[in-house]
């Protein structure tokens, strides 16, 4: 901004920030930073370890995703081990308190920690930027007890009825459509591209709310919705 402002003789008049307003900036940075380096991880446990291959790879190929889907929607695995995501991202630097605002790993009353998305297929949620601002994970295990798909809590970079699944990559064929498509879920998005059409978004799992029609009626006022 600086630069354009700058080659076009356009004053840039900058506001101070207080230093609340600045470790909160500080906050938002470390967590989204922790998250990028979390998306790396499941992606590679999915491809270079042989419970992420035999598990969290065929499920996605068995759904229909080919390699290039897989790897253009960042989709991964997290090992079902119980702390084994938390310790690596302690042991890479990533601050405890970071991780746990997160989601991505909990303490124990005993200290220990444990994976929130230990033993699940992993939806990394991206912003309108692209950044990764949450994700979602998909159970495979047959258990009653065991909730099928988990979330990234609530956080100071996440709200789940501010984000739209898919509308990063969506957005383009949104605008030069005039159209958007609403469908459920996450996997549903990721079919619908592959298959060409990619003015897909999802509200994944929430009911639709004013914040997503707000951020969606930037691109377009024309919505289908298929649940």
């Amino acid at each position: 901004l600086k630069w354009l402002a700058k080659k076009y003789h356009i004053e840039v008049v900058e506001k101070e920030l207080t230093p609340e307003e600045q470790q909160s900036q500080s906050d938002r940075e470390a967590m989204f930073a922790v998250n990028t380096w979390a998306q790396s991880y499941f992606t590679q446990q999915m491809n270079n370890t042989a419970d992420g291959r035999a598990i969290g790879l065929s499920y996605f190929r068995g759904r229909g995703f080919t390699d290039e889907t897989i790897a253009k929607f960042g989709l991964g695995y997290c090992l079902d081990k119980s702390d084994a995501m938390t310790m690596a991202a302690l042991n890479a630097g990533y601050k405890a308190d970071f991780i746990e605002k997160c989601g991505l790993g909990s303490r124990r009353d005993n200290g220990t920690w444990y994976d929130r998305f230990r033993g699940r297929v992993i939806f990394p949620v991206h912003t309108l930027s692209g950044k990764v601002v949450a994700f979602g994970g998909r159970v495979l295990k047959k258990d009653d007890k065991t909730a099928k798909y988990v979330n990234s809590p609530e956080s100071e970079i996440y709200s789940k009825k501010r984000e739209l699944y898919g509308l990063f990559f969506a957005k383009k064929a949104i605008q030069q459509q005039n159209y958007a498509i609403m469908v459920e879920g996450y996997t549903d998005v990721i079919s619908m591209h592959q298959a060409g059409v990619e003015n897909v978004v999802s509200s994944s799992g929430t009911s639709l709310t004013i914040e997503q029609i707000q951020l969606l009626r930037r691109f377009t006022r024309n919505i289908t919705v298929i649940y």
